[in-house]
C-alpha cells in the first residue's frame, strides 16, 4: 500500500544575497503529486515533522553543498517541543545543524507562545538557525517576533508597496541582529524596491523558479546607483556572507580534491571540528597546485588534508567590512585571496566572505558618500546624520542632536558678499570638525545650517569652541546660535521625532541676543538657556510646547 510519502517530491529555490549576487541557501519546498499534504501537516505536527526530515534527505540525495532552509509550522514546534528527528536526519545526511535554517511559518494564532519559544531555544541550542517566515502577510505578533530573536526575517513581497514598513522592519532586524529577506520577488521593480528598503536577501521567480535540481544559474538584476547607502563605519559582513564548503577535520586530501573538482565555484574548503569550529583553511589554487605537482597525488592523496591547509582567518558575525580588511592585512601577501571564515559567538562557522565582494562594496559606499558631501565644506548632508540617529535609537543609546547656524546670515552675505559668507561657512565647518569628540558626527545640511550628533558629555567643549570664537565676515562681527536636544533611550522612535523636539529649541535660540545655546530634553516640556542674552542659571526650566502642539 502506497503512503503519501511515496508521491511526494521536493523542489529547491535559491535564496539570493542581494549584495554579492550569489546563492546564500536553498529553500526546500514540498511538492505533493496528489492530495494536500501541506494542509494535513498544518493540522498534524507529526506529519509536518516527517516532512522536514524528508526534505533534508531529499537535499542529501542532490548533494547540495549550500545551506538549507526547511519549512516548519509554528504549531509543530510548540507541540513537539523541538524536532529531535530532524537533528538526527541532518547528522545522518552528513550536514551540520548550523547549515540548516528552520523557517518557522504561520499560523501563529492559538499557538502556545511559551512552548514555541522553548522549542526555538532547544533548536538554537542544537545549532540550527531560526527564520521567522510569512512576516507581513501572516499573523506573527510583533512581541513574539522579538522574543524569538530570529537570525532571519522573511517578508512577503506584497509589503514592498509599503516601503516605510519594510524600512521599519530592517531597523528592527538590525536591533535583533537578524537579516531581512523578501520572498516571492517576481519583477526587477520589486527587487529594486527590496534593495532600497534595506533587504539583504531575496528569493522568488525573478531569480530562479523552484526546480527539482538545485539551480546553478540565477538572474540578479544589476544594482542601481542609488542603492542603500552604508554607514561610515562600513557595511556589516552579514550582507556578504557566502556559503562555506565544509569538511570534517579528519578529511583526506583526496576528499578535498574531489569536492573542489566537482564544484568549480568553490574557492576554498574549511576543515571544521565536530562542533563546527574552523581548524584549517584549504585554498583552492594552492591545494590543487600541490596535488598536481610531481608525485603530488602519491604523496598527499591519502594523507590528512590538514597537512595542506593554513590557519583559518576568522571574524565574528558582528564585524564590519573594514574589520575584515584589517584581518586580511595582517597576513602575508600570498593569502590575500583566501576566504575569511565568519563565525558565530560560539566560534562555529556560518560562512565565508571574499575580499573582492568587500572591496567592491566599500568602493561603492565611498563613491556614494562622496556624492552626498556638501561641495562647500566636504561634510555629509542630513541623510548621514539622521541615519546614524536611527541606528543609535535602535541600539538604545543616549545621544545629543544639535543644530547650529549663523545669525542673520542673509545680511552677512548681502553686506560682506557671498565669497566672505562662503569662507565663514568653511571656517565654522573646520572648527566643528576639530571640536567634535570621538564618535561625534558633523553634517552640513545646506546654507549656514549644521547638524552635530554627539555624546551628551561632549557638548560643553564643542559649544565653547564654536560659540566663544570671535567670528567675522568681511570685517563684520558675527554670532552663532546653537540648539541641542538630548534623547535618552525610549524618548524618541526615529530621527523625525528628534528633529521635531529640536525645531522649537532652535527658534528659541535664534530669538536671543548674541551667541546663544539652548538645551532641551526629548520628552520633557522645558529647556535651559545656557548662552545668550537673558540666560538663566543652569537647571532653570522654561515652558515650551511639545512637538505638534504649538
Amino acid at each position: 500500500m502506497h503512503s503519501w510519502a511515496d508521491t511526494l517530491r521536493f523542489a529547491f529555490q535559491p535564496v539570493i544575497n542581494l549584495s554579492t549576487g550569489g546563492v546564500a541557501g536553498l529553500e526546500i519546498l514540498a511538492r505533493p503529486e496528489t492530495g494536500d499534504i501541506l494542509a494535513e501537516a498544518r493540522r498534524n505536527p507529526e506529519v509536518d515533522g516527517r516532512l522536514a526530515v524528508l526534505a533534508i534527505r531529499a537535499a542529501a540525495r542532490r548533494e547540495a553543498l549550500l545551506p538549507l532552509h526547511v519549512n516548519v509550522f509554528a504549531g509543530t514546534l510548540a507541540d513537539l517541543g523541538g524536532l529531535t528527528t530532524l537533528h538526527s536526519a541532518v547528522r545522518q545526511a552528513g550536514r551540520m545543524p548550523w547549515e540548516v535554517t528552520i523557517d518557522v511559518g504561520p499560523p501563529f494564532t492559538h499557538v502556545p507562545q511559551t512552548a514555541l519559544l522553548e522549542a526555538v531555544h532547544t533548536l538554537r541550542g542544537q545549532g540550527f538557525r531560526i527564520s521567522a517566515d510569512g512576516v507581513g502577510d501572516g499573523d506573527v505578533p510583533l512581541r513574539l517576533l522579538t522574543d524569538m530573536a530570529p537570525d532571519l526575517v522573511k517578508l512577503d513581497a506584497s509589503l514592498l508597496a509599503r516601503p516605510a514598513a519594510v524600512r521599519a522592519m530592517r531597523t528592527l532586524c538590525d536591533g535583533l541582529g537578524a537579516l531581512l529577506c523578501v520572498e516571492a520577488v517576481e519583477t526587477e521593480l520589486q527587487c529594486a524596491a527590496a534593495l532600497s528598503a534595506g533587504a539583504q536577501l531575496a528569493q522568488g521567480e525573478l531569480f530562479a523558479a523552484p526546480s527539482r535540481l538545485p539551480a546553478v544559474d540565477v538572474y540578479v538584476p544589476p544594482r542601481s546607483p542609488d542603492a542603500v547607502p552604508q554607514p561610515r563605519s562600513g557595511p556589516s559582513i552579514r550582507e556578504f556572507v557566502r556559503p562555506a564548503a565544509l569538511l570534517p577535520v579528519t578529511a583526506s586530501a583526496a576528499q578535498v580534491r574531489q569536492l573542489l573538482t566537482g564544484a568549480p565555484e568553490v574557492s576554498g574548503v574549511l576543515l571544521v571540528d565536530r562542533t563546527g569550529v574552523p581548524v584549517r583553511s584549504v585554498h583552492r589554487s594552492r591545494f590543487l597546485l600541490s596535488m598536481s605537482g610531481r608525485y603530488g597525488h602519491a604523496l598527499y592523496a591519502d594523507r590528512p588534508a590538514v597537512k595542506l591547509g593554513d590557519a583559518p582567518r576568522t571574524v565574528g558575525i558582528d564585524a564590519t567590512a573594514w574589520e575584515v580588511l584589517d584581518v586580511v592585512a595582517v597576513g602575508g601577501r600570498g593569502r590575500t585571496s583566501d576566504d575569511v571564515a565568519v563565525v558565530d559567538h560560539d566560534g562555529r562557522c556560518l560562512g565565508v566572505v571574499r575580499l573582492a565582494d568587500l572591496v567592491r562594496a566599500l568602493a561603492e559606499s565611498r563613491v556614494e558618500e562622496a556624492a552626498r558631501l556638501n561641495p562647500l565644506t566636504r561634510l555629509p548632508g542630513s541623510d548621514a546624520i539622521t541615519g546614524e540617529v536611527d541606528r543609535r535609537i535602535t541600539a538604545g543609546r543616549t545621544f545629543a542632536l544639535s543644530w547650529l547656524d549663523v545669525d542673520h546670515f542673509k545680511q552677512v552675505n548681502d553686506g560682506a558678499g557671498f565669497a566672505a559668507g562662503d569662507e565663514l561657512i568653511r571656517s565654522v565647518a573646520r572648527v566643528l570638525q576639530r571640536a567634535a569628540t570621538a564618535g561625534a558626527r558633523v553634517g552640513h545640511i545646506g546654507g549656514d545650517d549644521f547638524l552635530v550628533l554627539a555624546e551628551p558629555e561632549g557638548l560643553e567643549p564643542l559649544a565653547g569652541a564654536v560659540l566663544d570664537a570671535p567670528w567675522s565676515a568681511g570685517g563684520r562681527p558675527v554670532t552663532l546660535s546653537l540648539a541641542t536636544v538630548v534623547c535618552p533611550p525610549g524618548s524618541v522612535t526615529d530621527h523625525r521625532q528628534a528633529a521635531a523636539w529640536l525645531a522649537p529649541l532652535k527658534k528659541t535660540a535664534k530669538a536671543l541676543q548674541g551667541a546663544s545655546w539652548v538645551l532641551g530634553h526629548a520628552g520633557l516640556s522645558g529647556y535651559e538657556v545656557l548662552r545668550g542674552s537673558g540666560a538663566t542659571p543652569a537647571g532653570t526650566q522654561w515652558a515650551v510646547a511639545e512637538p505638534g502642539t504649538g
